[in-house]
């Protein structure tokens, strides 16, 4: 009998089993992960951004979490000897119609209680002599970090608090006991008194396998990159973004300079055909189906289907994504860019059609379902973990030791 079983390895469910390993110093903890290895889809597929949180509606999960992550996440990386650097990042306007914009996000800056300041066109240049813009903002605690290396240690530090961890395990069935839940699994059943799902792109169905209806679905979108050839990466010094379309939910086409030196470019944000699609022909009936007859979805490509045109063409054609890049940098050419990996982003939908623009954390009987946790997830994974377990019902063995 375990007192905490986690489902998902990536970098939230890590994250999760360290804190409860840290609040029940004395309680039995196992984590289970299907892959044969951590952090396998979204934690080790993304752009390795330690986000400011500007981005989010002040006062949302997002905001505190990013802001307060941001920080437990570099004294984290500092502590370990993880590879990171705190590099900063220039948002910046490509033209006049674009200030508005760029102006509500520095307010938002503001509201949020980041260190962001109003820079001219020619005050980017000094940070970035490349960019082509008209004016822009400087978000200095933005950074960057190998969080794969970071999911690793959190492991490491689970095993060192006593907690079980088990590869290649993957949960096909939950039993529900009058005190306990029974995860039956590819290899064996394993008995908990309380269950958090963090099974990301699965996170649904995991939710809906424990009788939990998230009333959400997990619709996944690929991100491809390309990344600036090494004679070219001189364009790039820290992060580059241009300012997002209110809109539509994801970033952009950015510049990310990368842990290892190199510095990619992208993403687009189109429909994957499977959830862990990371190809164009990657293809799944069943998540596929899943998506084509869900209401939300339709609702959703209605709404946003000039946008999603424009992800579809950037995702076939070179050209095109080349285009959007020359907007920050004028200077990048076809041939200063190469394709590299993609990321899938488990977006959780409403029936209505509304993305789920926060984290969505679901409490079901003994158990608590991590059912929406995109970017800036890794970033804030140290707080979603500590938010997690103030949220789980302590066993009673493990209360009064705590009480004690």
């Amino acid at each position: 009998m375990y007192d905490f079983a986690i489902i998902g390895g990536g970098i939230v469910g890590l994250s999760t089993g360290m804190a409860l390993g840290k609040r029940y110093p004395n309680a039995r903890i196992v984590v289970l992960e299907k892959e044969s290895q951590w952090a396998f889809h979204q934690t080790g597929n993304n752009s390795g951004v330690i986000h400011s949180g500007i981005y989010y509606k002040p006062g949302s999960f997002k905001a505190k979490f990013c802001r307060d992550g941001c920080q437990s996440m570099v004294e984290f990386c500092r502590e370990h000897g993880i590879a990171h650097e705190v590099c900063g990042k220039v948002i910046v306007a490509t033209d006049e119609s674009e200030l508005a914009r760029l102006e509500n996000l520095y307010q938002r800056g503001l509201e949020n209680g980041l260190n962001v300041k109003k820079i001219t066109a020619e005050e980017v240049k000094e940070v970035e002599p490349h960019v082509a813009c008209v004016a822009g903002i400087r978000v200095y605690s933005t950074g960057i970090a190998d969080y794969k290396q970071v999911s690793r240690k959190y492991a490491e530090l689970i095993e060192l608090q006593g907690g079980e961890l088990h590869l290649n395990t993957k949960v096909e069935k939950i039993r529900q006991m009058p005190n306990s839940q029974v995860l039956e699994t590819n290899k064996g059943t394993f008995e908990a008194r309380c269950v958090v799902n963090c099974a990301g792109l699965h996170s649904d169905r995991i939710a809906k396998l424990g009788q939990v209806d998230p009333k959400a679905k997990i619709v996944p979108f690929r991100g491809e990159y390309y990344e600036l050839t090494p004679e070219k990466r001189y364009l790039v010094n820290t992060l580059i973004y241009p300012v997002p379309n209110p809109d539509f939910p994801f970033l952009g086409v950015h510049f990310t300079k990368m842990i290892d030196g190199s510095v990619h470019a992208g993403p687009n944000a189109v429909l994957s055909l499977k959830r862990e699609g990371y190809k164009k022909t990657d293809f799944d009936l069943r998540d596929f189906a899943e998506v084509m007859t869900y209401p939300g979805f339709w609702r959703l490509a209605a709404k946003n289907a000039d946008e999603g045109i424009k992800e579809i063409i950037r995702s076939f054609s070179k050209a095109a994504f080349v285009h959007s890049l020359q907007k920050l940098i004028p200077e990048v050419q076809a041939d200063d860019v190469v394709p590299t990996h993609a990321g899938v982003r488990a977006q959780a939908l409403m029936n209505d059609g509304k993305l789920v623009d926060d984290f969505l954390i679901v409490k079901g009987q003994n158990s608590v379902h991590v059912c929406n946790a995109p970017s800036p997830a890794a970033t804030s994974s140290i707080e979603i973990g500590k938010a997690v377990v103030e949220q789980l019902p302590a066993p009673q063995h493990l209360q009064s030791a705590v009480n004690a």
